[in-house]
């Protein structure tokens, strides 16, 4: 199995929620693969802790951790301090631990942010990326076809801006991984090229979005039978669009003014269904944990020159922790969600910030003058208005059941023994069927578009072939997909 979780934007909180009934044993003891799309900073107040966790974990579980990127893991939009403020990621790096200092974290940062993946495949069947399809380069006949358009993309690019180095043609395939968006019913009506099925999205600033015969196409030339993605703020934390093709996944409950009953959702991918998982708006962690201090006693005075020559520790601390008069020994604080930023920040304001030189990076050169990217993030909105999700505006939204139960359609042909394949039908029918498909109610229902069968034969494992049981606790609110 795999767990698909969308944007986290900063939110240590519903994070936590995660962390205590998806993998409350641990990641390393919880069965299946975690998949994340992208999205990890920006918007709430605690990037720095989730950036630190979940790169902490990737390091730790490299082969059970997958970090794709976002269109928020780009300078032009994480260092937009201008338009988010203290919500920045730029900011909080700064305000953390100085300009200096601060401005090195989220260099380095973005720097790792620069080499991670655009995309992701589960079983050879479920196509993952933050944003969306790109739209092909190449001819998208010949074998890989968008598939080798993604893995042509250079190793290390920057996307917004690009570096030098990145050429035109791929890196429009990057940003319409981390940028596009599922067409809404009044574009693929309006403004989507029926031939391509490609459009300029709500979104602005060059953008595009995908419509029904985007995902066809796609779908068919690859093989694969679903696309989930992030990007776009839902109430109930996930949605589906696009004939039940397409999943979108959100996984922080606020700043995106979906009202005081939005949700954060995920994904579990198992063998023969898929559930959602969510955070229903009465769930509250009970505390944020945060340690304020960690005890010198069992340090040599190495180790606390190390720390010290770092700045994790004030050089006024260290002789009295090293005496062993640690009256502060494993002392833990729980409190509300609020960082004593002066604290931490005067702690780091003198630190040696030589430990962060980036010289790996010197043979790469951002092209901000001569060059720009496909998409500008200035000029785009932060969702797109009236796009093809649901529940928008600052007002507060009842939650809508999506029920999957009881649908079956045991005439579907077999894909690998695992998930069913889906039988294409006509353009034109299938944005007047989609609304129906997605309730899975009414007389205009096509069978052909329900989601799964509950006969499959084989097992087929999540990320790298893992399985095993899911290993919920009871607080983890369960829609069952199953047929």
């Amino acid at each position: 199995p795999a767990y698909v979780f969308g944007d986290i934007h900063g939110n240590l909180e519903d994070l936590h929620f995660f962390s205590d009934n998806v993998w409350n044993l641990g990641m390393s003891l919880t069965a299946g693969n975690f998949v994340f799309l992208g999205d990890y900073v920006d918007r709430g107040m605690s990037c720095l802790e989730v950036v630190a966790y979940l790169l902490a974990m990737k390091l730790s579980l490299p082969q059970k951790v997958f970090l794709l990127r976002g269109n928020h893991e780009t300078r032009d939009v994480n260092g937009w301090e201008e338009h988010y403020g203290e919500r920045s990621f730029i900011h909080q790096c700064r305000d953390r631990f100085g300009d200096d200092l601060g401005f090195r974290v989220w260099e380095a940062t973005n720097s790792t942010f620069d080499r991670m993946p655009l995309a992701a495949v589960i079983d050879q069947d479920i196509f993952c990326v933050h944003g969306g399809i790109p739209r092909p380069i190449s001819d998208p006949s010949k074998e890989g076809g968008r598939i080798r358009d993604i893995l042509n993309v250079t190793k290390v690019a920057g996307i917004n801006p690009p570096y030098e180095h990145e050429d035109e043609d791929h890196q429009q395939v990057a940003s319409d991984c981390i940028w596009s968006d599922p067409a809404s019913e009044d574009q693929e009506a309006r403004s989507v090229d029926r031939r391509t099925g490609y459009g300029d999205s709500l979104r602005g600033g060059g953008a595009i979005c995908f419509g029904h015969r985007a995902v066809t196409d796609f779908l068919a030339q690859q093989g694969f039978s679903y696309i989930m993605r992030a990007h776009e703020a839902h109430a109930e934390g996930v949605a589906v669009s696009k004939g039940a093709r397409v999943f979108t996944v959100f996984s922080t409950s606020k700043d995106h003014n979906q009202g005081s009953d939005a949700m954060a959702g995920c994904i579990l991918v198992d063998f023969e269904k898929m559930q959602v998982i969510n955070r229903s708006p009465a769930y509250r962690n009970q505390y944020v944990h945060r340690r304020d201090s960690v005890s010198l006693a069992m340090l040599s005075e190495q180790e606390i020159a190390e720390r010290v020559k770092l700045g994790l520790i004030t050089s006024d601390q260290a002789p009295a922790s090293a005496g062993g008069d640690d009256e502060e020994y494993e002392e833990e604080e729980w409190d509300e969600f609020d960082e004593d930023d002066d604290e931490t920040g005067d702690i780091m304001r003198d630190a040696d910030v030589d430990s962060l030189d980036t010289d790996d990076d010197d043979g790469y050169v951002l092209d901000t003058e001569r060059r720009r990217s496909s998409v500008e993030p200035s000029k785009t909105a932060p969702s797109p208005q009236h796009g093809s999700q649901q529940s928008r505006g600052g007002v507060s939204v009842p939650p809508k059941r999506i029920d999957f139960s009881a649908m079956e359609d045991p005439g579907r042909k077999k894909k690998n023994g695992r998930f069913s394949s889906i039988a294409e039908v006509d353009e034109d029918d299938a944005a007047a069927d989609e609304e129906s498909t997605v309730g899975g109610e009414g007389d205009d229902c096509d069978e052909n578009m329900l989601p799964f069968s509950e006969d499959s034969e084989e097992d087929g494992g999540g990320i790298n072939g893992a399985s095993g049981g899911s290993g919920l606790t009871p607080a983890a609110k369960r829609w069952n997909f199953s047929a």
